[in-house]
Parts: structure tokens; sequence; C-alpha cells
């Protein structure tokens, strides 16, 4: 088993659990394995009409570096037009007047991503993500990320990589910050793991999201139940990396694994 880390980080992400199209499209607080997966299958240049479940044995952890502020964009769809043009309405009928819909985003959201799997499926991943069939986007075509995207490749222990190397992004002013323990040069952050934590380590809270894709059949979507845990762990504060020089360390981080 190997691993590749994503950094999923952007002015606006969203990752749709819920809601359905066109009232509200809401958006889950962590990249979905829906999401994550789409977005792996969309670079690899796999149609929606492929099953999905040839990733299930892909291994999801997230590193909640900045959780995000909720935004609620207001949408209009159709009106003004005649009937043939404009949207229908829930109930089948076709009034020429606008369809009202509520659009959820994760404002400055950031979250790095390690995928686990076999050794050949994560090689043909990372040759995929580093040159994409379709461009990776974070949640919706309209949400694009930030570089660096892809950190590394051939990781034998992510969650080392996540806990002790890779640096981690400092808040905005006015986000909630890290929380710093008194007497220590550490910072609590937020894991999500789809097992818990080989060595016990953090508070674990048990909870489930309806985000494993069973089929992406546009006339079809499916999505089953998955168990993730939620922990809190203390980081070494020195991973922390001010705005003016967090791009240069993540680049030197990187580049570390580059021969």
């Amino acid at each position: 088993m190997t691993s590749l880390l994503l950094r999923l980080a952007g002015p606006l992400q969203s990752w749709g659990e819920r809601a359905a199209f066109p009232a509200v499209r809401d958006t889950a607080s962590f990249p979905t394995r829906s999401g994550l997966i789409g977005l792996i299958s969309a670079a690899e240049g796999r149609g929606r009409e492929e099953d999905p479940r040839d990733y299930a044995t892909l291994d999801f952890t997230v590193r909640v570096d900045r959780p995000g502020v909720l935004l609620s964009d207001y949408h209009t769809v159709g009106g003004g037009y005649p009937k043939n043009r404009t949207a229908a309405t829930a109930g089948g009928g076709n009034k020429g007047a606008a369809v009202i819909t509520r659009r959820h985003y994760l404002a400055d959201a950031v979250f790095v991503v390690a995928v686990t799997g076999a050794d050949d499926e994560i090689d043909r991943i990372g040759a995929a993500l580093e040159s994409p069939h379709w461009a990776p986007h974070l949640g919706r075509r309209s949400c694009a990320p930030d570089e660096p995207f892809l950190l590394r490749t051939g990781i034998d222990d992510p969650d080392a990589e996540l806990r002790t190397r890779v640096p981690l992004s400092s808040p905005h002013r006015g986000d909630r910050q890290p929380v710093r323990r008194n007497g220590t040069d550490t910072v609590r952050v937020d894991f999500l793991r789809e097992r818990p934590p080989a060595d016990g380590s953090g508070s674990v809270v048990n909870l489930s999201a309806q985000d494993m894709p069973v089929s992406f059949a546009p006339q079809g979507r499916i999505h089953g139940k998955r168990h993730l845990y939620r922990t809190t762990e203390d980081l070494p504060q020195s991973l922390l990396a001010e705005p003016a020089d967090l791009h240069r360390r993540l680049i030197d981080y990187a580049l570390e694994a580059t021969p």
C-alpha cells in the first residue's frame, strides 16, 4: 500500500451531500468521498456511466487545515424568456417564471487529503492527477484548486506526513484559530478518517455521511452511507506557515520528493 497527498484549497469549494437540484445545493463541511472519487475519475478520463465502485479499495484521510466559512449564493435560472426557453417547474409545467436556487460553498477552506491504495493504483492515479484528462475542481466545476495541488506521491506513512511534515495553513484574520495547548509547542487540528487512528491518539467522534458513490449516472445517481471518525490531534506548532511564507514552504516540501 502507498499514498499520495492532495492539497484542496481555493476561494470556494462545495462538496454536496444531501440536497438535490434545483432548490438548494448544499455542501458538507469537508471533502466527501463521492467528490474525491469524482475528482480522481475525471482526471483519469472516466465517464459518468462507468462504475465508481472500482475505487472502493481507496482510503481517504482528511486533515482540516482551515474549515472555511459557509457562504450561500442566491441564483435564478430562467425568467424573462419565452416559455420554451425557461426551466420547467417542479410540477412539470412551464410558466416562464424564474427558478430560485441557493448554492452553498465553503469560502477559503483548506484541506490536505491522503489517498491510500494499492501501489499500482496510486501510481496510475498520481500520473492522471499530474496530467488530468479533465481539469480537477473542488466539488463543482466553478471551484478551481490553488497550486500546489498534488503535493507528493509514493508516501509510505501518510499519517506521519500529515502529522509532522506537511506545512499547515495559518488561518486568516477572523477565522477560527488553531487551539494552542498551554505550555506546549503544539496546535490542535481536526482529522477525518475512514478508520480509527492506529495509535489511538486524539479524541474520537463517530460520524456518518451519505457520500459513498454507487453510481454517477446523470439520471440515476446513487450514494450509500459510510462511517467516519473525527479526531482532534496535537501537531507541532512549527508546521504553521504564515500566508506570506506558505507557498514557498509547500513548494519546498513537494520538491523534496523530486529526484
